[in-house]
């Protein structure tokens, strides 16, 4: 079936999220007798552009090649160098990255430290103009504007999970308001799993029915509900791709799809007919013409707007 791809931030609230970028970006270029030993106070990232970078962090032996970006958690020693022949050349930024006001989001994942930053052919000239257009001594709205963009890429690509019961770790209402953000994270990114509303109240460090209860009263539906509309989203993007609606149920797990154009119905207030409908008059321009309820009004009736 075709890749649905989704962001591990998607269910992040609008405004719990606050990047700052702490320095102006370091433009690397290095030759073979650049080297460095240090530790940051904040979060930094390395993106490569040309050549490669080696890095000993906790022992551990890194390689960053161009395309990968490389996070170093704060107040982590780590040593560089180059043995590329050509000069090595990339990006490093130091930031922060906080939910909910003073939480740090990454302390509260399971990241792979170097990972590819897909797909790269979108990716390079964006990094490559960060790069570029970064002011010398001072930092930008477009600059983290960007950056945001690039960090999203590598936390999609290296996130691993959630830390288990981090939530628990954060006192008052920001640690359900968490706990809630991670449980909608794990429930979206797989939501064909029929045990995984369940997985994430299990795994929430609060009692189950409370949990519930705050998941609901945030989210606006159960988990289970939640899931459903999830499930329903994935089969919108399948259906804007071209898959029938046959098609279309099978790959969300529904073998009567009859059954599938109901729930989908009750899940997203039209029908999957509907829903092509609106797609094909959006493409055409023809919703344009019309308010939304009128919009709504016309397509239930099975009249195709016109022009005018």
């Amino acid at each position: 079936m075709d890749k649905i791809e989704g962001s591990v931030l998607d269910r992040v609230p609008p405004g719990a999220l606050s990047l700052t970028l702490t320095r102006s970006t370091i433009k690397m270029v290095h030759s073979r007798t650049w080297s460095v030993d240090k530790a940051n106070q904040v979060w930094d990232i390395l993106i490569a552009l040309q050549g490669r970078g080696e890095y000993l962090i906790n022992g551990q032996r890194l390689s960053l090649s161009p395309g990968q970006a490389l996070l170093i958690p704060p107040h982590t020693r780590f040593q560089g160098w180059t043995e590329s022949e050509e000069p090595y050349l990339g990006i490093a930024q130091h930031f922060t990255l906080k939910i909910f006001g003073d939480h740090d989001l990454l302390d509260l994942m399971e990241l792979s430290p170097v990972a590819d930053l897909a797909p790269w052919p979108v990716m390079e000239p964006l990094a490559w103009h960060f790069r570029q257009s970064a002011p010398p001594g001072s930092i930008t709205m477009p600059q983290t504007a960007q950056f945001m963009v690039l960090l999203n890429a590598y936390i999609n690509a290296a996130f691993r999970g959630w830390k288990p019961a981090a939530a628990g770790r954060i006192e008052g209402a920001a640690g359900i308001d968490v706990a809630v953000m991670q449980a909608a994270s794990r429930i979206s990114g797989a939501p064909l799993d029929p045990d995984i509303a369940q997985t994430a109240l299990a795994e929430a460090p609060y009692n189950p029915d409370y949990f519930q209860r705050e998941f609901q009263r945030r989210i606006g539906r159960t988990p289970r509900k939640y899931q459903e509309f999830c499930r329903m989203e994935r089969a919108m993007h399948l259906l804007e791709s071209g898959h029938n609606v046959g098609a279309t149920a099978a790959l969300v797990g529904y073998s009567d799809p009859y059954y599938f154009s109901r729930m989908f119905k009750r899940t997203m207030g039209r029908s999957p007919r509907e829903h092509l409908e609106r797609i094909s008059l959006s493409r055409d321009g023809r919703l344009m013409h019309f308010d939304e309820d009128a919009q709504e009004a016309l397509i239930a009736a099975g009249i195709t707007p016109s022009r005018g």
